[in-house]
């Protein structure tokens, strides 16, 4: 997500998504439990309210994605069901994880809040990644690079072609620092396309818990 783009592009332009009555499984960190998080996505999304082809994340829903596990069609409800309760099993010995947020991200179809350090979300990485190949692809697991990984969340999404500076410049690239202990994972559901936001949470695994739901 660096350097800043010149331009935004349209995110939906040529995004192929689920339609009405097909989902995607992903493991998300719900933003919701932290309102440190959502304040700040809130205060961003002021900075932001006078330009009109941008799509803000509803609050309910601010999030960061930490593994896609695939299409319902191939995943089937006892299978979720499975991944939360293997999830949460490898979780018992994470504890919750401490991180901020600062900086702003600009993606060229979206804008967002980083959230560092984002080695320290490893473990919590991998144990939803080891939990989600035991259950649907145990001879087809591949191990990805977490330093790739980075954790974010996306306060807005550009709806068209524009450029870039106005919006670099009502928002900028720090914003006040919030601190936040992550302590949960949560397998959601999302139903047809991306901007109707109908999401279901399926199940949280929680960090150090014996039990969870």
């Amino acid at each position: 997500m660096s350097p800043l783009p010149r331009t935004m592009a349209n995110r939906w332009a040529d995004r192929a998504e689920p339609v009405p009555g097909q989902g995607i499984v992903s493991w998300h960190l719900l933003m919701r439990r932290y309102p440190q998080v959502c304040d700040a996505a809130t205060e961003a999304q002021r900075a932001l309210s006078s330009f009109p082809d941008l799509h803000m994340t509803p609050r309910e829903w601010l999030h960061t994605t930490t593994l896609m596990a695939g299409p319902t069609e191939t995943i089937t409800r006892e299978q979720m069901s499975a991944m939360v309760s293997a999830a949460r099993a490898r979780l018992r010995e994470v504890a919750p994880i401490a991180v901020f947020i600062e900086k702003v991200l600009y993606h060229a179809a979206a804008i967002s809040l980083g959230v560092q350090p984002a080695q320290a979300l490893v473990p919590l990485l991998d144990a939803v990644r080891s939990a989600t190949r035991t259950i649907i692809a145990p001879r087809e697991a591949r191990d990805g690079a977490p330093s790739s990984w980075i954790p974010h969340v996306t306060v807005a999404y550009s709806t068209a072609e524009q450029p870039a500076g106005p919006l670099i410049s009502a928002l900028g690239t720090v914003i006040p620092r919030r601190e936040v202990t992550i302590d949960a994972v949560t397998l959601v559901v999302q139903w047809g396309p991306e901007r109707r936001w109908d999401w279901e949470p399926v199940g949280t695994a929680r960090c150090g818990a014996t039990t969870g739901r």
